[in-house]
């Protein structure tokens, strides 16, 4: 699956915290020369959000009747899984509150974020009022969407997730207070190229944060992701890939 992009290494077009250099391939896929990977697939953005992220995660049968529930993602990108989650929720008739954490190195500016949703019309009323708020500094940024809360940390989310704690547990000063985590968006780039995303340590940490029984998805089946999520404390399944995509993984928090 092309990805959102996420912790990384300083590439020669990219610097951490600003807007990364772009080329665009047939008009409306953003790809990041740096990593060598679009943001999403070109067989279809918003059909491969729904079959990896919100199917992986089994969210149209887990969120009815919840009061709340928080989802987290390794790479916001272009927001595609956060509207594409907004929309998916939207469409319930019993809708929990929604807390969408979220990680990016590499924030697209104004103009790119809204070039990018342009290819998904169905999406514009909430995508419009992201772009309105768009405004990405360096740290943690919150934000009401579509009544739902984002909070995007801007900077290495190896250094970003220590910052949080989770409600329960002491308190420090200046750390986002957040719900466990029920579900994970794993999106980074491809693990050959953006290694660092799919760490042990920063997927222990992930494990941390999370509820038990709580959920992982991504498009990858890379062995060595298997068991970095593996020994963080999930267990793992394959599952049918994306458009043509032998694998992908999901997993629950033992």
């Amino acid at each position: 699956m092309p990805q959102e992009t996420g912790a990384g290494n300083s590439k020669t077009d990219m610097k951490p915290n600003g807007a990364p250099e772009l080329e665009w391939l047939d008009g409306d896929v953003p790809r990041a020369p740096g990593f060598g990977d679009t943001y999403f697939s070109k067989a279809g953005g918003l059909e491969e959000t729904r079959h990896v992220f919100i199917g992986g995660n089994r969210l149209p049968e887990r969120l009815p009747g919840r009061e709340r529930f928080t989802i987290a993602e390794l790479g916001f990108g272009t927001g595609l899984n956060f509207l594409t989650t907004l929309e998916m929720v939207a469409a319930l008739e019993t809708a929990p509150k929604l807390v969408f954490l979220s990680f990016e190195l590499y924030p697209l500016s104004a103009d790119q974020l809204e070039r990018a949703l342009a290819a998904f019309p169905a999406l514009s009323a909430t995508s419009n009022e992201l772009l309105r708020a768009w405004a990405p500094a360096p740290g943690w940024n919150r934000v009401t969407i579509a009544g739902a809360e984002l909070l995007l940390g801007v900077g290495d989310a190896r250094e970003l997730i220590t910052d949080l704690v989770v409600e329960g547990a002491p308190e420090r000063d200046g750390s986002p207070v957040i719900p466990p985590v029920e579900a994970w968006y794993l999106d980074g780039f491809s693990p050959a190229k953006n290694p660092e995303l799919w760490d042990p340590d920063l997927l222990a940490k992930a494990a941390d944060l999370t509820a038990p029984g709580g959920t992982l998805a991504t498009y990858t089946a890379a062995g060595w992701v298997r068991r970095n999520l593996q020994a963080a404390g999930f267990g793992i399944e394959k599952k049918p890939g994306f458009a043509g995509k032998r694998e992908m993984i999901v997993g629950r928090k033992h």
